[in-house]
């Protein structure tokens, strides 16, 4: 008999774990977000909301003729000299105190600028993109803000709601990770929703300035201050959505975060505008509203003691750096427990 050699089989190799890259990470989040319906209809209502405030605008703004504007010059003149009779008969007023001159007294005569001019007393005035630009804009990021919060606040409440992040965690065990995949995402929506506002916004505007508005040619540099207004309206929509999602995830709960905002803004802010009236530049809102508003918002502090008020300017850099604070605050906060607490 011969003998035969048996050599052991190799062992079979280790099964290698397959960690997901950060790219398929972050398609995974890029399709979770899209696909989220709440968003979808969301983004929805605003186009909605968009072209209904178009319709609206088109009723109510008109075209106003000749005789229509010969009829509001007329109505506006006669107001200002009704107003110039009273401040006759004020400055012949023998009771006026003797440490007040009578043009202290009755105030300065009223002109029809001061009044709006012939275009307030139009029934139906024409649009006046001149005017409205800059505000609407305005207007627009304070919107846009405010459905950016709501959008970041759902997009990781509702994961907290349904235990869903517990599950992404069995695939992506890195939380960091995913809380900064998820935050990126966010952020380009929230550029993203927030060039669609504005965009929509100056869709709607040249929609009513080529039907009902006026033809007067826009001053130098009209198109520069309003970009510049809208890019840093798409800034406030960024801070806002980030916001959201930042107290969202530190309370796990969407409802919770709104109920905590809504409190802060109607409760608090005008609690301390009415105690404390100094602490109102570093307000969220009153900081929102210099970082989009052109120029920034200028303030004014009355004392007892002083006969002018105070001024204080909070600046677009004021603005953007307490923003920046507070937010980072919020989502590292939020973070520092998503990445230390248990999530079972």
């Amino acid at each position: 008999m011969s003998a035969v050699a048996e050599h052991p089989h190799p062992a079979p190799p280790e099964p290698t774990e397959r960690r997901p890259r950060a790219a398929g990470l972050l398609r995974a989040e890029l399709h979770r977000f899209r696909s989220r319906r709440f968003i979808q209809v969301l983004v929805a209502l605003t186009v909605v909301g968009f072209v209904v405030a178009t319709v609206i605008g088109l009723l109510n703004f008109g075209s106003p003729t000749d005789a229509d504007y010969a009829d509001a010059r007329a109505e506006a003149e006669r107001v200002v000299s009704e107003q110039a009779g009273f401040r006759e008969q004020c400055l012949a007023d023998p009771g006026i105190p003797d440490d007040v001159t009578p043009e202290e007294w009755c105030g300065p005569e009223l002109t029809l600028e001061e009044i709006g001019g012939p275009e307030a007393f139009l029934d139906e005035a024409p649009f006046d993109l001149a005017e409205s630009a800059t505000d609407g804009a305005l207007a627009v990021a304070a919107l846009g803000a405010a459905l950016a919060f709501l959008i970041g606040a759902t997009w990781i409440g509702a994961e907290w709601s349904t235990r869903s992040i517990v599950a992404l965690l069995f695939w992506v065990p890195r939380r960091m990770t995913v809380v900064g995949t998820k935050l990126a995402v966010l952020g380009v929506a929230a550029v993203a929703f927030g060039v669609l506002t504005q965009a929509l916004w100056l869709a709607m505007a040249g929609v009513w300035r080529a039907a009902v508005g006026t033809d007067e040619a826009l001053p130098d540099g009209f198109w520069t201050a309003v970009l510049q207004t809208q890019a840093r309206g798409v800034l406030l929509t960024v801070f806002a959505a980030l916001l959201g999602f930042g107290l969202a995830n530190l309370v796990r709960n969407t409802g919770a975060a709104l109920g905590i905002a809504f409190v802060y803004v109607v409760v608090v802010e005008n609690a301390v505008r009415v105690l404390r009236p100094h602490w109102d530049p570093f307000l969220l809102t009153t900081n929102a509203v210099g970082l989009v508003q052109d120029g920034g918002l200028t303030l004014q502090f009355f004392d007892d003691t002083a006969i002018q008020p105070t001024e204080y300017l909070v600046g677009h850099v004021q603005a953007t750096l307490l923003l920046t604070a507070v937010t980072v605050v919020v989502i590292g906060v939020g973070t520092w427990l998503f990445a230390r607490r248990d999530l079972s």
